[in-house]
């Protein structure tokens, strides 16, 4: 070994802590850079060219990569929080949340820690989008993004260490919504002609829609005339046909679980009650649990007292509900 290479590694030696410091801190921030450089390749990818694997790194057990971009769609950079397992073995299922707020109001973080601590410990990973709102872009925009955002994981599949024919998704209100839409409406509908993996599909393997509208057709407090006017650009209930989930309903539908507030005055159990008929009337495998005691969010409708399943009930039942339909 030469004097410098010495000098080099007394000096190391010599201030022990604050390099111990440094390379802590180049790991927590090489992590997420990975991620982010691997992405980037498989975006930059001419379509059908097979992405560059990489191995699942088990450090990464428990983490959270933050703001990861999944698609750039009308010069607007869309990104996604990364919650990884806490054990389980590569390549996983995989399980998109998309957050509620109206079309116009919302993050990906909202609502979504109580869900997170039933599903991190089964092994899934929870990739956590936000979309275009109505302030940005009105519908479709939110619904092409949802899309476009499978299309990203399916693509990416190697890279993420997920099994592309395991990815679910789940979320309540306008996200109950959206995730239903991912679940019923196929490429003829026209939103995965919008952003980039065309020719990837977008279909989903299992669906958890909490107390989302199926069909705004029908006028209500959640979906009024003056929501779909700024949202969906139309003064007519009749219209929203385009927008309802119950219209894409067929044979070819992946599984849904379906959990609402009895006294939900925002979107009424019957939405729920009558998409579930729609679903079994098409041979679907559907699971409905009306939640006693719960207005919207689930949230209590008399204080002091609890909802029926409670709410860490509902988490888990979920979760378990996910991890047997993606198995």
């Amino acid at each position: 070994m030469s004097s410098k290479s010495k000098a080099i590694l007394l000096g190391l030696f010599g201030i022990g802590t604050v390099a111990t410091a440094i390379l802590l801190v180049w790991f927590t921030i090489s992590g997420p850079t990975k991620i982010e450089e691997n992405v980037e390749e498989v975006t930059s990818q001419v379509q059908g060219e097979e992405p560059i694997p990489t191995p699942f790194d088990s450090m990464k057990f428990g983490t959270t990569d933050k703001d990861i971009p999944y698609c750039t769609i009308d010069d607007t950079e869309l990104l996604m929080d990364i919650h990884w397992p806490e054990a389980g073995q590569a390549p996983f299922a995989s399980v998109i949340y998309i957050h509620g707020g109206g079309w116009s109001s919302g993050d990906k973080t909202d609502n979504l820690d109580q869900y997170l601590n039933e599903l991190l410990p089964r092994g899934i990973v929870v990739f956590a989008v936000n979309y275009r709102l109505a302030g940005e872009a009105p519908f479709p925009s939110m619904i092409e993004d949802a899309k476009c955002a499978v299309r990203h994981l399916r693509a990416s599949a190697e890279i993420y260490s997920i099994d592309p024919d395991r990815i679910g998704a789940f979320g309540g209100s306008a996200g109950g919504h959206l995730v239903s839409l991912l679940g019923v409406a196929d490429e003829s509908a026209g939103w995965d002609d919008v952003g980039p993996y065309q020719g990837v599909s977008s279909r989903v393997a299992a669906v958890v829609n909490m107390y989302g509208p199926t069909n705004l057709t029908v006028e209500i407090e959640g979906a009024n005339t003056h929501l779909i006017r700024r949202v969906f650009a139309t003064d007519t209930h009749e219209e929203m046909e385009f927008a309802s989930p119950y219209t894409y309903v067929d044979e070819n539908d992946p599984p849904f679980l379906l959990l609402h507030g009895e006294d939900d005055p925002a979107v009424p159990i019957e939405q729920s009650e009558a998409f579930a008929a729609v679903l079994e009337a098409a041979g679907i495998e559907v699971q409905f649990i009306p939640v006693a005691n719960a207005a919207h969010s689930f949230r209590p409708t008399i204080k002091g007292i609890q909802i029926d399943p409670s709410r860490e009930e509902i988490a888990s039942l979920m979760a378990e509900w996910l991890a047997e339909h993606l198995h």
